[in-house]
């Protein structure tokens, strides 16, 4: 009962009349310590004249308070502008009483009434030390009882660096959020066995269970800015086992007005894992370039598509026009335009296939800058149905790209992957196909042709992710179709930013490859999406090998085996150097491809696509066969 209202006692801000008249004491015996002070602690003056001299100095000190309103402040809450109000109100007493004396000595209204003026300087020191330290004093008294009458998460900080002391600073300032940190921890070796801001440094293999255990340690939050994702993956990895939650405190550049905030410390999602180390791809000629400018996005309404338009929101562009054939998704985009108060757009449904509704679309806007997102990119899907694949990939690449030429437009920038580098399925092929057709153009026609080429995307639709928690949320197990597999991660931001980027940079016929760090094993991954969700492996939830899917590869490449790169202006971004294409005979194999594809025959469309590009050798797929047919070679280069 007791600690009850002590706890609802201490809950709530000291009534102000309460902190007014302690203050007041305290100047009241301030006042006879300036006198022992000046007099050596020895009582050899007047005693009786402090009994009219106190009521004058209490008077004084209600008045100052009252005018500075130095007592209004919350005293668990007292900081530097507690300090300085406090001062302010003493020096205000100070000049209060030494006018009143100096009038009294003149005038002679009160007889034989005097005050030192030593005496009310000493009480002016005392004054503003003794309120200034009553106040911090009783703000750690605070703290100190209601941290022990709070139920504490006990917690340790990964990372016992710059962003480490500032989520610890933020935590312990943080008086609601019942968290005691009770250590670091950090693998260097200065720092590893010392104390920081009193509290101990541990070696990470130092933390088992019986240290959790015995520690009782209910969360362990990573404090680690500029960390690459494979490390952060296996730090993750190892705490996760423990019984403990892991927290994660965010990048630098999502603090609130550049300060961290307790609240921004959330429980850790798998997509901070993978997302990388901020890039910010200043560039001065980004605005200009869509400046008063007509731009036209294909795919509008998918995961890059989106997020281009998004991006291209922020510059003083004159038409942005937005091209998908997927409505829902398209009326998703219309409306958070219209949300915004944005007026200068145009949602339009359509597909890229249908020469003349493009045609039309040309026709009417005349679009500066082409931003070709629009594409079919699941591997199984393609591997099954070729025709379509090479339908939107190639064709409809090929009659956007042949429109802007038509309508003299400026720049067509497309979106590649990385699976078109020495592809081993169909999608990949269909878009390496397109880079070719573009790349052709470039030679010939005086409109930017750009090509930029990513890897997986984080969140988009249909990705390994989305797919993970599916699985989790109904009980496992996750499939995976091989341990060995691994991918390259990026951030859908990311990947727009590089594509804007591209816009500005390219001179034509460039592919511009991103550095995507280091590839993410998929196995890793998953067993950190069950960790991370309360669960273990393999007890609560399993993995199932299920075997390579058609056209898979175990890695995914950048580069093909005859190209390389040269730097551009950031250190991110590269230009793949390609290798010499005879520009005439490709666009005719391709014209030609896009011919036959007419037919429902899958087989002799694959069989023209490994013709056009010779690296493309597919895997566990039904089209391995013309491999063989076509190159007597690849079964060598198979078993290498």
């Amino acid at each position: 009962m007791k600690r009850r209202m002590l706890k609802r006692f201490v809950k709530y801000s000291t009534p102000r009349w309460i902190v007014l008249l302690i203050d007041v004491y305290i100047v009241g015996n301030t006042f006879l310590l300036a006198y022992l002070i000046r007099f050596n602690f020895n009582f050899n003056f007047n005693v009786s004249k402090l009994i009219f001299q106190e009521p004058l100095v209490i008077i004084a000190a209600l008045i100052s308070f009252y005018v500075v309103g130095s007592y209004k402040g919350i005293i668990r809450h007292t900081g530097l502008r507690d300090a300085i109000k406090v001062t302010s109100a003493s020096f205000l007493m100070l000049v209060f009483l030494v006018v009143f004396v100096l009038i009294n000595r003149v005038t002679g209204v009160f007889n034989n009434f005097t005050i030192p003026l030593s005496i009310l300087i000493i009480h002016f020191l005392l004054n503003t030390i003794v309120l200034i330290a009553s106040r911090f004093l009783f703000k750690e008294i605070y703290n100190l009882i209601f941290s022990n009458l709070k139920n504490e998460t006990r917690v340790l900080i990964y990372g016992a660096g710059e962003s480490g002391i500032i989520t610890h600073n933020v935590l312990k300032q943080d008086k609601t959020s019942k968290i005691k940190v009770v250590g670091f921890v950090d693998n260097n070796k200065n720092k590893i066995g010392k104390e920081i801001n009193g509290l101990k440094v541990y070696r990470s293999n130092t933390i088992d269970e019986d240290f959790i255990i015995k520690k009782n340690i209910s969360e362990i939050i990573i404090s680690i800015q500029y960390i690459r994702s494979t490390q952060l993956m296996k730090i993750v990895q190892n705490i996760s086992e423990l019984p403990v939650k892991v927290k994660i405190v965010p990048p630098v550049k999502d603090w609130i007005n550049n300060s961290l905030k307790a609240n921004q410390i959330k429980k850790i999602k798998i997509e901070d894992l993978l997302g990388r180390a901020p890039i910010d791809l200043k560039n001065p000629k980004l605005e200009k370039e869509f400046e008063n400018k007509i731009v036209l996005v294909t795919g509008a309404a998918g995961s890059i598509g989106s997020e281009i338009a998004r991006q291209i929101e922020y510059f003083k562009y004159k038409q942005l026009i937005l091209v998908d054939q997927a409505e829902s998704d398209l009326y998703n985009l219309q409306q958070y335009f219209w949300n915004k108060g944005v007026k200068n757009f145009t949602a339009i449904v359509g597909d890229i296939r249908n020469e003349e509704r493009m045609r039309s679309l040309f026709e009417e806007f005349h679009p500066n800058l082409v931003l070709h997102a629009a594409a079919y990119k699941h591997v199984p899907f393609m591997e099954q149905y070729p025709n379509e694949a090479i339908g939107v990939n190639v064709k409809g690449t090929k009659i956007i790209a042949d429109l802007c030429i038509e309508f003299k437009s400026e720049k067509f920038v497309m979106i590649s992957t990385d699976k078109a580098v020495n592809p081993t399925n169909v999608m990949g092929a269909t878009k390496r196909i397109a880079e070719m057709y573009i790349n052709s153009l470039n030679k010939l026609q005086e409109t930017k042709f750009i090509t930029t080429r990513f890897g997986n995307v984080l969140g988009s639709n249909g990705s390994v992710i989305p797919l993970f928690q599916s699985q989790i949320e109904n009980g496992g197990p996750l499939t995976l179709t091989d341990k060995r597999i691994t991918r390259y991660f990026m951030t859908i931001p990311e990947a727009c930013k590089l594509v804007l980027e591209a816009s500005t940079m390219g001179n034509g016929g460039e592919i511009f490859v991103f550095d995507m760090g280091e590839s993410i094993k998929i196995m890793d991954l998953a067993i950190n999406m069950i960790h991370l969700s309360g669960l273990k492996y393999p007890e609560d939830i399993d993995i199932k090998i299920v075997g390579l899917r058609p056209g898979e590869k175990i890695k995914e490449e950048l580069l093909a085996n005859d190209e390389n790169t040269i730097p551009t202006h950031h250190k991110k971004i590269m230009i793949a150097k390609t290798r010499n294409i005879n520009a005439k005979l490709i666009k005719k194999k391709i014209e030609d491809l896009c011919a036959i594809n007419t037919d429902l025959d899958a087989k002799k469309s694959v069989a023209e696509m490994k013709k056009i590009v010779p690296e493309f050798i597919s895997n566990h797929s039904v089209y391995e066969k013309l491999d063989v047919n076509n190159n007597p070679k690849v079964i060598e280069l198979k078993r290498a």
